[in-house]
């Protein structure tokens, strides 16, 4: 308590959303994100609501079996508070107001497939390489899944790991996404994740390329299915 006394005399924080004193994200600023109560197709784009949380008719053959994600990239607030926690300053405590999106999302959903069988679940973190977690100090998406897995009582796996350097997808065109990420993960213990019931857990969602080449190596590996979870994804559109 002394130390967190200290830090806010000498270094107190203001909020990213309207620069009051006392936090990163005061509260009234959090409550005015808005949250989506549905899901979408991942791979539809615009993306297409689904009502059993699973990919559209056109996309089942794909390995992410569908997709939660807690609001719009597009909202100016969620990038500043994603940009903020993952690039300078690495602001790494608002991994707790990020993952209380998510938890809203699933709170507001119908959909309580990550309630149904923790004991046969496991929450993954996507995996950076060697490389840029030294850069950044930290796995944005362990953070955020650390706090998932203390609310939702489901375990964590370390056990994906990234095996091959990429070019940041960001920088990249969706077919060059594609290619850039096919063959960068690896599955250690694949006998841990055997017919479980996989969340992947990634801070934003784009084309999808990431989350679809891990649950490719995941499925191999033996998971039942894999399901992606992301505080924002950058088309959110009925």
């Amino acid at each position: 308590m002394l130390k967190k006394f200290l830090l806010n005399l000498f270094f107190p924080q203001f909020c990213l959303g309207c620069g009051k004193e006392g936090s990163l994200i005061c509260k009234d600023c959090l409550s005015l994100i808005e949250i989506s109560e549905y899901q979408y197709c991942p791979f539809c784009n615009p993306p297409k609501r689904v009502f059993d949380g699973r990919n559209c008719p056109t996309h089942q053959r794909m390995k992410l079996n569908g997709l939660f994600a807690a609001t719009s990239y597009q909202n100016s607030l969620v990038k500043k508070l994603i940009t903020s926690f993952k690039y300078e300053p690495f602001l790494k405590t608002l991994k707790g107001p990020l993952a209380f999106l998510i938890i809203a999302h699933f709170l507001l959903s119908e959909n309580k497939i990550i309630q149904e069988e923790p004991e046969n679940s496991l929450l993954i973190p996507i995996p950076l390489s060697p490389f840029k977690r030294r850069w950044r100090g930290f796995n944005q998406s362990e953070e955020i899944a650390q706090e998932l897995s203390t609310f939702f009582k489901i375990p964590l796996f370390y056990g994906l790991i990234k095996i091959k350097k990429t070019q940041p997808q960001v920088e990249l065109k969706r077919e060059e996404r594609i290619k850039n990420i096919q063959g960068a993960f690896k599955v250690r213990e694949p006998a841990k994740i055997r017919r479980k019931r996989i969340f992947l857990v990634d801070d934003v969602f784009t084309t999808g390329s990431t989350m679809e080449e891990a649950a490719r190596v995941l499925k191999i590996a033996g998971a039942r299915e894999v399901w992606g979870i992301v505080v924002a994804r950058e088309i959110l559109s009925d």
